[in-house]
Formats: structure tokens, C-alpha cells, sequence
């Protein structure tokens, strides 16, 4: 069973930066593609990024990009989601999520929430203007 623990959000000014963990558990990371996404009150959660398992393929959602970059530390079995130059609209409910990777698809990334199996608990960023 794989779990996931997220931590990292807060509140920041627009213009700062966070990063937010998401360490795993029950699998390595070359064995899971991750995604963060995020909700906002009163919206649908939305695609901001994923990692393939493989770590080699990243994708961006694109208001996102070139501002936000996921990273991994194999030895904490933990990937990261680095922001910066948040934007009062960044302000949401962040969730990493992950899936088994299966033997041909380590460099695959997925986009929609129900391509993955597990979630983690959430954690809040606010960005203040």
C-alpha cells in the first residue's frame, strides 16, 4: 500500500516562494508517477503538474509553468514542488496523488485526478497581495 504525507504550505506574499514535500511510502518513487494538483474553494480540482516514475518527464499545467518545478530526492523517497512568484490565484488546497507505474510505462505522466490510485491529506497555501 502506498501512502503519501505532504507538507510545505503556508502563507506567503505574492511574489515568494514554498515548497512543498510529498514523501512516499510502501513503494520507491521510481515505482510511482506523481501529480500535484490543487482546489480552491468553490472549484474543481485542476492539474498543475506530474512527474513520469522515472523522474526523466516532467509537464507543467501552463500558468504554471517556468514559475512552479518538481523535483525528487531518491534517498527521502520524497518529490518536491518548488513555487515560485506565487500569485494570489496559486491559493488553493495543494494534493500530491501517485500511481504504480506498470513495466512500459516509467516515463508516462497522467494529468486527470482519476489517473491516480493514492492521495495525500492536502496542505493550504495562501498567498496574500
Amino acid at each position: 500500500q502506498v501512502q503519501l504525507v505532504e507538507s510545505g504550505g503556508g502563507l506567503v506574499q505574492a511574489g515568494g516562494s514554498l515548497r512543498l514535500s510529498c514523501a512516499a511510502s510502501g513503494r520507491t518513487l521510481s515505482s510511482l508517477a506523481m501529480g500535484w494538483f490543487r482546489q480552491a474553494p468553490g472549484k474543481e480540482r485542476e492539474f498543475v503538474a506530474a512527474i513520469s516514475a522515472s523522474g526523466g518527464r516532467t509537464y507543467y499545467e501552463p500558468s504554471v509553468k517556468g514559475r512552479f518545478t518538481v523535483s525528487e530526492d531518491n534517498a527521502k523517497n520524497t518529490r518536491y514542488l518548488q513555487m515560485n512568484s506565487l500569485k494570489p490565484e496559486d491559493t488553493a488546497v495543494y494534493y500530491c496523488a501517485a500511481r504504480l507505474r506498470t513495466y512500459l510505462s516509467g516515463t508516462m505522466y497522467y494529468t486527470l485526478p482519476s489517473d491516480y490510485n493514492y492521495w495525500g491529506q492536502g496542505t493550504q497555501v495562501t498567498v496574500s497581495s
